[in-house]
């Protein structure tokens, strides 16, 4: 394995026996002599591993260690020492150190260590791209008032064991607020569990929640442990609670005031800790009122109510995530970068997405499957598109005037047929048995703007 190594020791032989023998197994070294020296070589080069002495003059191996933790945290310390004792080894663990080897150094423990080392440290970059490929998925995208205000929210719940119950439509991205929460939160090292209420049949659902012991029931032919005790110390994220049965409330109730409970068929008692979050696309007061959900279970879970609001309420988002949309599905099926038109984005800016962000995605999903080209021009979106705006006069979803459902016809109309004609004013003009000039105008009024 190829690997670009710094070796800091104060000892002149062991720098040259040393990198003579990594180099002879095709690493790339550098040797300097002292922690200053050391500290230099980090600024201008990036080093996979450091092999470190522990005694130098000046700046000792161990500050160097502290800094390296600091400033380069993906890069793997192995700690030589002449004096080695348990203390020192400890110690050096204790800061960060990967591996600890004894003078006079054995050159096959050598070899090993720094094989090893620089397998760690692809772990560790691997780790931090899956980490950031996390963040990336879940990252919230959008500029607009409601979206900001929710970002603040966010930032002052997280890092609390608040309950927090979550509202929007579907689609509009609930479980994205849910993985943010727990993402920015103490317990963000543990897991993070979901259960969506409305995808599991009544009869499974408590053994989803609290599992079950063999033999509970037809079926059960294995101990298994319920989302409850899955999410301990973590987060448990309930999504459509609004759909869960009036008996499966009562138990989830008694779970969240008590942090414990007995799984299916089981008379054992098994206490969590767990940091509950909900969501739900209905209102559930009115749930309330219609008596099919618990008033004391809506108390427990509405300490922090957050509403995500639905995309035709943020318009101004729409461009930023279909642009993310379109970077990362590009990416994902192998595709060269691509951009959308102007008129593509005003297109799907003035759609009213029932579907909300869930919709947007897949629409692009769509796209980019099947358009090779790199610039999406707007006769590549989906008619349903231009059938909505049509239909849309004056945005609350049908024309209240026949001169807005006139309006809203033409400028469609010839959109299409200047992108038809590639957008050739003369010969679009001759198609539609226009003179040229009144096809300015036309377009003018129809606000419409001339490509290039």
């Amino acid at each position: 394995m190829n690997g670009h190594l710094l070796l800091v020791d104060d000892e002149q032989g062991i720098r040259q026996s040393l990198s003579a023998v990594l180099q002879d197994e095709g690493y790339r070294i550098v040797a300097v002599s002292n922690g200053e020296e050391c500290l230099r070589a980090l600024e201008t080069d990036r080093f996979q591993v450091v092999l470190l002495d522990v005694w130098m003059t000046g700046m000792d191996g161990l500050e160097v260690l502290r800094y390296i933790q600091e400033k380069h945290t993906e890069m793997v310390v192995v700690m030589i020492s002449g004096h080695g004792n348990i203390e020192t080894a400890v110690k050096a663990t204790k800061l960060g150190a990967f591996d600890f080897l004894e003078k006079p150094l054995s050159i096959e423990k050598t070899l090993v260590a720094v094989k090893n080392a620089l397998e760690h440290q692809a772990l560790l970059i691997e780790n931090r791209q899956l980490r950031d490929q996390v963040e990336m998925r879940y990252r919230i995208i959008g500029e607009s008032v409601p979206m900001k205000a929710l970002r603040q929210q966010l930032a002052l719940m997280a890092p609390t064991n608040g309950r927090v119950l979550i509202y929007g439509e579907s689609g509009t991205g609930k479980e994205l607020v849910a993985h943010a929460l727990h993402s920015q939160s103490l317990r963000a090292k543990q897991p993070f569990v979901e259960l969506n209420c409305a995808a599991i049949p009544e009869e499974l659902i408590e053994s989803e929640l609290f599992g079950h012991v063999k033999g509970s029931f037809t079926g059960a032919s294995d101990d298994k442990i319920g989302k409850f005790q899955k999410a301990d110390g973590g987060t448990l994220f309930l999504d459509e609670v609004g759909d869960m049965s009036l008996r499966t409330q009562s138990k989830v109730l008694r779970a969240l005031e008590e942090q414990r409970f007995e799984p299916v068929g089981s008379s054992t008692t098994v206490t969590v800790d767990v940091r509950v979050i909900a969501a739900t696309n209905k209102d559930l007061e009115e749930e309330i009122a219609k008596g099919n959900f618990r008033e004391d279970l809506f108390y427990r879970l509405n300490v922090v109510p957050f509403v995500v609001p639905p995309l035709r309420e943020r318009a101004e988002d729409i461009p930023l995530l279909a642009e993310h949309f379109l970077r990362d599905f590009a990416f994902s099926y192998g595709r060269k970068p691509k951009q959308f038109a102007p008129e593509a984005i005003a297109a799907l800016t003035s759609y009213s997405w029932p579907g909300n962000v869930r919709e947007l995605r897949n629409m692009i999903e769509r796209i980019v499957i099947m358009n090779p080209q790199a610039r999406i021009e707007r006769k590549h979106l989906p008619t349903l598109l231009f059938r909505d705006n049509a239909r849309r006069g004056n945005g609350d979803g049908a024309a209240s005037t026949l001169q807005q459902a006139r309006y809203a016809y033409e400028r469609d109309f010839i959109l299409r047929k200047l992108e038809e004609n590639e957008w050739n004013i003369s010969r679009t003009a001759l198609l539609l048995g226009l003179e040229r000039s009144h096809l300015y105008r036309k377009m003018k009024t129809l606000g419409i703007a001339p490509r290039g």
